[in-house]
């Protein structure tokens, strides 16, 4: 799970370098090379292409598309550790999402918890003036559209593999983000192509990694240290671009890593009884 972390901030400071080109088409040469990947693995395994759940399937694709074209763009435009943990509210609209789809219950440590992180969220941007409320926005609507390809996820886990499930995201965004950039394409120039194609590279291999700790470990002791993501963002964009955050922003910061990461534990140890809900006990 370190791993993948670092992985994903590394592609993410790809990101930061190439801000010069539009969104569209930075999401498209991410999905160009991913679908690479994930085709030639399916083809590899002899799975279809197209899977079987087609209906979650879609929905995980567009959901997939519009949350990662929303955090590149928060990427390029404000601070590296701001965009960063606005995407880790995610985790509260997977609950709601759950709540509506799945029936799953939501106890009232979890509802403090994920209030909690919202408050932090909040503190982020209002005393960050970097961040604006547009910004702030399309963070937060990214982190909803990646709840949402969670919950198509799990709708799909009894019936597609995984990469099968993946691939959906990549068949739409190629030819759709391909479209969108084609008028505004920024030319491609020496060391452009390599920072490119490390977006891809480092993305798939953080995903893969981040599959292999949740299979070989419990969720609620591997996840929490994806949120380590925060600190190497707030470390590299203070590194490399000179961002500093206010002491209320870090505040901000610190209550929803802690927040989400807590009810990540909590959650995955309730089922075994090991925390018994404390508005029963």
């Amino acid at each position: 799970m370190l791993a993948s972390v670092l992985l994903y901030t590394s592609a993410n400071l790809c990101v930061k370098e190439l801000s010069h080109m539009g969104t569209f088409q930075l999401v498209f040469l991410r999905s160009v090379v991913s679908l690479v990947v994930c085709v030639g693995y399916l083809r590899w395994k002899g799975l279809p292409l197209l899977g079987h759940n087609k209906p979650w399937l879609v929905v995980r694709g567009i959901a997939g598309m519009f949350g990662l074209t929303g955090f590149f763009h928060t990427v390029k435009s404000i601070p590296l550790a701001s965009a960063t943990v606005i995407q880790y509210f995610s985790p509260v609209f997977t609950v709601l999402l759950a709540l509506l789809f799945l029936q799953e219950r939501v106890s009232k440590w979890q509802w403090g918890l994920l209030g909690g992180a919202l408050v932090g969220i909040v503190m982020v941007k209002g005393f960050d003036p970097r961040v604006s409320w547009g910004m702030w926005g399309i963070g937060m609507a990214s982190a909803a559209f990646a709840a949402l390809a969670y919950l198509a996820t799990m709708k799909c886990r009894e019936t597609d593999h995984p990469v099968g499930v993946v691939v959906w995201f990549h068949l739409l965004s190629v030819p759709i983000m391909g479209t969108l950039s084609w008028t505004h394409w920024s030319p491609l120039e020496g060391q452009m192509w390599v920072l490119a194609l490390a977006i891809g590279v480092l993305s798939i291999a953080a995903q893969v990694l981040m599959t292999v700790a949740l299979h070989q470990e419990d969720a609620g002791m591997v996840m929490p240290f994806k949120y380590l993501g925060a600190v190497l963002a707030l470390g590299a964009g203070w590194w490399w671009y000179g961002e500093t955050m206010s002491g209320w922003s870090l505040a901000g910061m610190v209550l929803v890593i802690v927040c989400i990461a807590t009810n990540t534990v909590l959650k995955a140890l309730q089922p075994s009884g090991k925390v018994p809900d404390p508005a029963k006990t």
